[in-house]
């Protein structure tokens, strides 16, 4: 054998000593705070934090102060003081009340029941004390703020008044909020769906069969949760009177406008989609439907746009179902179908945009 040169024969071949590597260089903390925390991760965080902030203004702000604001009450009386009492009505400050004249308390009742109006003064001039028609089922707030203010005018006029509740609440409905929270979750089922089909399949679907597929997905859920929330308030609870299938209806139409549109939403935004359908279903529907105070007793900007949400329309479908022989359901209705209608739309419409496979190598080539 040969040696190697510079070695000597019959000595063992030396092994150069391993290099020891170089340690890597300290990332400050800077450094790290970015690669922990991207750009993209750090804008979608202090978005929640501003729909925090817009959840606790909304709430509080709609529900923390109520005061009635045109609250609609009938006058029964003979033609010769009616006028004397639809003045002091009107003479409340704040425009509190909004008053009507009625010829006989049959036709006011109706009007009640026909969600006409909120309340009726029947006065007796036979007697010092008169009679006060409310609705509980309609909201308590609303007949309590009519008593009050309606007790307070025949105490200045040396009269008293009994209250008669014509549409009272269910057994099970003791403040009458069964609706209002159903239709909550009604909202709640739709957008999570929708968002949980985005997240695990891509926000916008990737051709128009795979929008049938989802959106057709949505409808079947919606059925499902539309039965098992009218089981739950009806058969369960006993929390809500009415037709099972018309309430059950009114809830499929609730979560599939709800979910289509905030499927459509993560078709334009992607997953900032989420947050903006949790602003509009959340922020400012919820507090907004008349749930907790009717539309009467809420400022101005909530009272405004509460009928127009899903949220609203589905609790004013609920109530109307459930006391009301479904009288005033058509606006209600229409709202749910355009909040539908648009969210399908959206969704096709961003599909469509889309470019295909074959135009997108077409274009890159």
């Amino acid at each position: 054998m040969t040696s190697a040169p510079g070695q000597q024969a019959g000595q063992e071949p030396t092994q150069e000593p391993a290099r020891a590597s170089a340690p890597e260089p300290r990332k400050g903390f800077v450094a790290e705070l970015k690669g922990a925390v991207t750009p993209r991760a750090a804008m979608l965080v202090i978005g929640v934090l501003l729909l925090q902030l817009g959840f606790v203004t909304s709430y509080v702000g709609a529900l923390h102060h109520p005061v009635p604001h045109e609250l609609s009450i009938a006058v029964v009386a003979p033609p010769q003081v009616a006028p004397k009492f639809v003045q002091g009505l009107e003479s409340v400050p704040d425009q509190a009340v909004k008053a009507v004249t009625a010829p006989d308390a049959e036709t006011a009742t109706e009007q009640i029941k026909d969600q006409k109006v909120y309340a009726a003064l029947v006065v007796n001039p036979a007697s010092t004390e008169d009679v006060l028609l409310v609705a509980n089922a309609r909201g308590p707030s609303a007949a309590r703020a009519a008593e009050s203010i309606v007790t307070g005018l025949e105490k200045t006029q040396g009269r008293t008044v009994k209250v008669e509740d014509v549409v009272p609440l269910a057994k099970g409905d003791a403040n009458g909020l069964s609706s209002f929270y159903l239709v909550i979750g009604w909202c709640v089922g739709g957008y999570l769906v929708a968002s949980i089909l985005g997240v695990s399949a891509g926000a916008k679907p990737a051709n128009t069969n795979r929008a049938l597929i989802r959106l057709g997905t949505l409808a079947l859920y919606s059925v499902a949760a539309g039965i098992g929330g009218a089981i739950i308030v009806k058969s369960v609870l006993d929390a809500l009177p009415g037709p099972f299938w018309s309430m059950s209806a009114v809830g499929a139409l609730v979560v599939f406008a709800v979910g289509a549109f905030t499927m459509a939403l993560q078709c334009l935004f992607d997953i900032i989609g989420i947050g903006v359908a949790v602003l509009l279903f959340v922020v400012l529907g919820n507090p907004s439907a008349g749930g907790v105070f009717p539309p009467p007793l809420m400022p101005p900007f909530w009272r405004a746009i509460g009928a127009w949400f899903p949220n609203g329309a589905g609790t004013d479908a609920t109530r109307s179902i459930a006391y009301f022989d479904g009288t005033a359901l058509t606006r209600p209705l229409l709202v749910l179908l355009a909040w539908a209608l648009a969210g399908i739309a959206v969704t096709f419409a961003a599909v469509l945009r889309r470019p295909s496979h074959r135009s997108r190598e077409l274009v890159e080539g």
